[in-house]
């Protein structure tokens, strides 16, 4: 019958199948190193001295992977290499696809990022986006590479401290190095609700298409019949 429009939504590939591979490496990664990482805390949970002994947090039993001090540290350390890898991965993609400029924060992005927020968090009125990602996307993102950075060089000092004495050194001593990199945990423990919020928020679709790459529910497009 003619003089019928109807409208096709559109499907978007928006994730390559580089960036789903490291996503679901990095998180299942995260993970590992997390938990195992508790387990490694928890036979030393104090960044002071050792003699006296005074434990700074009581870690209960159930938190951590590895079950003992021995097997903790051999799924941090495989799970480390595999980390390394996706990110090593994730980085040279987005440089040689020139994607990085989406990804990454710039001065330019500051002004939006308490607009996003109050949507995303306060229920505020949704911003005008034009770029595939959102100032507080992008600022969540660059962080998490900071912070990937961080635990990553933080964590080799700590597993070989005396061929990294340099870099040791230069991040204030074995001490400072352990706290620094409880700190990168901490900030990925910050990073992964406000992440799951934002994926909540975009919907179902936004979720499968870091699983297929293809989102559904693009721009519509009329048709007649």
């Amino acid at each position: 019958m003619s003089g019928q429009t109807s409208e096709l939504m559109i499907a978007v590939y928006e994730h390559p199948y580089i960036v789903r591979l490291c996503h679901w490496l990095t998180a299942l990664s995260l993970t590992m190193l997390i938990g195992s990482g508790m387990e490694i805390f928890r036979a030393f949970p104090s960044f002071g001295s050792k003699i006296p002994e005074r434990d700074m947090i009581a870690v209960p039993d159930w938190i951590g992977f590895g079950g003992w001090l021995g097997g903790a540290l051999q799924l941090h350390l495989t799970f480390m290499w595999l980390f390394a890898a996706a990110g090593l991965l994730y980085v040279m993609y987005q440089i040689a696809s020139g994607n990085y400029r989406q990804v990454l924060f710039a001065r330019a992005d500051i002004g939006g990022v308490w607009p996003m927020f109050r949507h995303y968090f306060l229920f505020g009125p949704k911003p005008r986006i034009d770029a595939t990602y959102n100032p507080l996307q992008k600022l969540a993102y660059t962080l998490a590479i900071f912070l990937a950075a961080l635990s990553l060089v933080t964590g080799i000092a700590l597993y070989k401290p005396v061929q990294c004495a340099g870099i040791v050194w230069l991040l204030g001593g074995f001490r400072l190095v352990r706290f620094e990199h409880f700190v990168a945990m901490l900030g990925f423990l910050s990073f992964i609700p406000g992440h799951l919020i934002m994926v909540a928020i975009h919907g179902w679709n936004n979720f499968v298409s870091m699983l297929s790459g293809w989102k559904a529910g693009g721009s519509p497009t009329r048709t007649s019949a």
